[in-house]
């Protein structure tokens, strides 16, 4: 079975809720820095304080760019990316342009999704789907166009739409991207079965914002010898 630490190292704590006040970024951050998770995905107006109060840890500060709906214009993504690098963001969630993704325009997306792995000079990049408005075929087309552009994750959902991360999508995805292009899961990741079983089939990683609460209970697993489920798979199919 998977460490904590290496579970932790799995999970982008997400605090992007737009009713969050600095005293929950702060709080966000800390539990973050606590847990020792991979990285805190923020509001872009919070990076700045989120890079002050997490240097020096082992937590990354990561941001949304085109959030929630993908249809601003690719210079503002642009615009947005390099901003968030020089405030000290070290990963950038994008979400693609939805609309040209579903008006069959793989080009538009594609361009679109290079620049900002441009403008984020390196950092790492993860293109955010929305797959709850796509089908499989613009799901495929999507991560397809995702690698061309140099994107390093393609990534499920933002947690606002109307449906989050299915095991069905996360193997599409995977199927889909070759393996130098890693897969995240978002919305819905809530329990420690759901996100085991994610990672049995290929994801590494996670957002999500119950991040302590599924820590805990690897962490009560371990200590105490509680037995996983049989069928992880079967347990998270059923948790939708």
């Amino acid at each position: 079975m998977r460490t904590v630490a290496e579970v932790a190292k799995m999970i982008d704590h997400s605090l992007l809720r737009p009713q969050l006040t600095t005293s929950d970024i702060e709080a966000g951050c800390a539990l973050a820095d606590r847990y020792h998770v991979a990285s805190v995905c923020v509001r872009p107006c919070d990076v700045p304080l989120a890079a002050t109060l997490l240097a020096g840890t082992d937590v990354l500060v990561g941001t949304v760019v085109g959030f929630p709906h993908g249809s601003h214009a690719t210079p503002i993504k642009a615009a947005e990316t390099r901003l968030a690098i020089q405030q000290r963001a070290a990963e950038i969630d994008m979400v693609l342009n939805i609309g040209r993704l579903r008006s069959a325009d793989p080009t538009f997306v594609e361009d679109d999704i290079r620049a900002v792995v441009t403008a984020a000079d390196g950092a790492l990049v993860k293109v955010i789907l929305e797959n709850a408005y796509l089908t499989d075929e613009q799901k495929v087309a999507g991560c397809q166009a995702a690698e061309r552009a140099g994107a390093h994750f393609v990534k499920t959902s933002t947690g606002f739409a109307d449906g989050g991360a299915t095991m069905d999508d996360l193997r599409l995805m995977r199927a889909s991207v070759s393996e130098a292009v890693q897969v995240k899961a978002a919305g819905g990741v809530r329990t420690l079965d759901i996100l085991l079983a994610m990672a049995d089939i290929g994801v590494t990683r996670f957002g999500a914002t119950a991040t302590a609460g599924i820590l805990d209970d690897l962490d009560h697993r371990l200590r105490h010898g509680s037995p996983l489920p049989a069928d992880l798979a079967a347990t998270a199919a059923t948790s939708y």
